[in-house]
């Protein structure tokens, strides 16, 4: 594992994960919830596409179990789709 790997980056690039929410109130939860982590600025949802894509801005480096940690508290769970998006 690497800083890159296992932390989210701030830039325009951002971080992809996949979810298992798939309604649009599931998917809301979760975007809720990942706002609620420190640095956060910005949520993007992509769905359109299967599994849901999420991809999280932050204005500094966000840890990513800190993100899959605050939306397994609202029942889902989120895995980091690839290094660079």
């Amino acid at each position: 594992m690497t800083i890159v790997s296992e932390n989210i980056i701030p830039g325009e690039h951002g971080k992809t994960f996949g979810t298992n929410a798939n309604s649009s109130s599931e998917i809301q939860s979760v975007k809720n919830a990942i706002l609620e982590v420190d640095h956060v600025k910005e949520v993007h949802i992509k769905d359109n596409v299967f599994p849901v894509e999420v991809t999280v801005f932050t204005t500094e480096m966000v840890s990513i179990k800190d993100v899959q940690e605050a939306v397994i508290s609202v029942g889902f769970h989120v895995i980091p789709k690839r290094v660079f998006n």
